[in-house]
């Protein structure tokens, strides 16, 4: 078991590194390309942060540990809702716009309920996780076709010749640790009698979360409101629609029936924040503090249920 924590522990700091990378690197490339940073924001940015996501739980459906890769995603957006979310905008209190609740907060609420409908028979199949993928297209295609322009931009340097090659080098970072996590997590829960979905909507789940709470609690201290919140919704579209869509395609996965609550549970959450967001255009710190209580309830649950 000693081994396994050790290997967890180098993982998430692989996990964080490279996606910090991939982030970075993304970022500039697009800038170059001239690519506006309203689109950089809500799809490079917060894909690349997904990147950990991604690695996880794709890596466990291609294994058929179903209850892993489906309680990745949805931990990790519960994660970013309410410990991410709430603990930055308990630092700072954090101002939202009228797209980003009215667009991007609807999408991400109808893609929570697009799951729980999916997963009602709790089986994801092929076909829903293709529709799950052109859902994610057309969005992607939306955006790009709107490039309005953002009210503040992502910092970054310059492109330097070294991007592409570092691009390449957290992908791979990324992949590695994602795909040990799943090893060792897998083993932590058969040594303690815990069920893959509760250490995968827990310990997983705030581990492939690291990049969206750097990038986030950065961005809201330099002032970049639009990018902390933006960087989460952006990345919780991606992780249902992308990540899963993905996951479903390549094999149709079944969860366990008691995992299921924890989906009502992110629904319940998506819904919360984006009337958060809503009144008076920012989430308080009151309601980050609302948010991080709700999180840490969850966790308990999920262990002791």
């Amino acid at each position: 078991m000693a081994i396994d924590f050790g290997i967890i522990i180098i993982c998430i700091f692989c996990l964080w590194g490279g996606a910090e990378w991939v982030v970075e690197s993304a970022s500039k490339i697009a800038t170059r390309l001239g690519i506006s940073e309203l689109v950089i924001g809500l799809t490079i940015v917060s894909f690349g942060t997904s990147a950990p996501e991604f690695a996880v739980s794709i890596g466990a459906a291609i294994k058929g540990q179903a209850d892993i890769s489906i309680g990745n995603i949805v931990g990790s957006n519960i994660f970013n809702l309410g410990f991410i979310l709430g603990g930055v905008a308990l630092v700072r209190a954090i101002s939202t716009s009228r797209s980003l609740v009215y667009r991007d907060g609807m999408v991400l609420i109808g893609c929570s309920f697009l799951l729980l409908f999916f997963l009602a028979d709790y089986t994801l199949a092929r076909w829903e996780g293709a529709f799950m993928l052109l859902l994610l297209l057309s969005y992607i295609t939306y955006l790009l076709y709107l490039r309005e322009k953002p009210d503040e931009e992502i910092p970054g340097g310059p492109f330097r010749w070294y991007e592409i090659p570092r691009l390449l080098a957290g992908l791979a970072l990324v992949l590695a640790g994602g795909h040990f996590l799943v090893e060792a997590a897998s083993s932590l829960a058969r040594n303690f009698g815990v069920s893959d979905w509760v250490i995968a909507v827990t310990i997983v789940a705030a581990g492939t979360s690291a990049p969206e709470l750097t990038t986030s609690l950065v961005a809201v201290i330099r002032g970049k409101h639009g990018i902390s919140a933006g960087n989460l919704i952006g990345s919780d579209i991606f992780n249902l629609l992308g990540v899963l869509g993905l996951a479903g395609v390549i094999r149709p996965m079944e969860i366990e029936p008691g995992g299921y609550s924890s989906i009502v549970v992110l629904s319940g959450m998506v819904i919360a924040v984006v009337i958060m967001m809503r009144t008076g255009w920012k989430v308080s710190r009151r309601e980050g503090a609302l948010l991080v209580i709700v999180n840490i309830g969850r966790w308990f649950y999920d262990f002791y249920r």
